[in-house]
């Protein structure tokens, strides 16, 4: 596995954004390749840096991109490969969090690194019937966040900037999580008294 996430690397390194594009939808779809798309965002930013937001965009919608395969696949009832896949517990509870808060359980575990579980949430969010426009926002944002941020970091940073990732990452990406978890409960909050209050 080792050789092949290196193969990819080269290869992604030589076509540049089209490769992160690639990339992220391969393993934010059906295979698995733990950090090497931030590493490859991290690299590209730090030798061209002035395309940046280029780079940040192609990840980010590579991403969305691949959630939406694995989204469709959800969608059309295949609650029972999540049962294979994954352990029966988790997947109550996962369950619970999509049909309670929607995309809100997805912005979370799109903005963490691996090893936190993503994929599947995004499963989960085809078989609950999450909103395709919610999906894709959430999608959107909790990926768009991580992939910019890390471009900024790499501007800022350089090379310098991929040893914060890996002593740092999970701890700001855990802040992140907790941030919008807190405004999300706060928001959730405030529209059910809303509702109280006008009924």
């Amino acid at each position: 596995m080792a050789r092949i996430a290196a193969w990819i690397k080269a290869f992604a390194l030589s076509i540049g954004a089209p490769g992160l594009f690639v990339i992220a939808f391969l393993d934010s779809s059906f295979l698995s390749f733990p950090e090497l798309q931030d590493l490859l965002v991290i690299g590209m930013v730090v030798r061209n840096k002035e395309l940046m937001l280029l780079y940040a965009s192609m990840a980010t919608l590579g991403s969305i991109a691949g959630c939406l395969a694995l989204y469709f696949v959800g969608l059309k009832g295949e609650e029972a490969l999540l049962r294979r896949r994954f352990h029966e517990r988790h997947i109550d509870r996962a369950m619970g969090l999509m049909r309670k808060y929607g995309g809100l359980a997805l912005l979370v575990p799109a903005l963490l690194p691996p090893p936190a579980p993503f994929k599947i949430f995004v499963l989960m969010a085809g078989v609950a019937e999450v909103p395709l426009r919610t999906f894709i926002t959430a999608i959107a944002v909790g990926r768009g966040v991580r992939y910019f941020g890390l471009g900024i970091l790499a501007v800022l940073w350089g090379d310098a900037a991929l040893s914060f990732l890996q002593q740092n990452g999970q701890r700001v990406a855990l802040g992140l999580g907790v941030a919008v978890l807190i405004a999300g409960v706060v928001y959730f909050g405030w529209k059910k008294r809303t509702r109280a209050v006008s009924t």
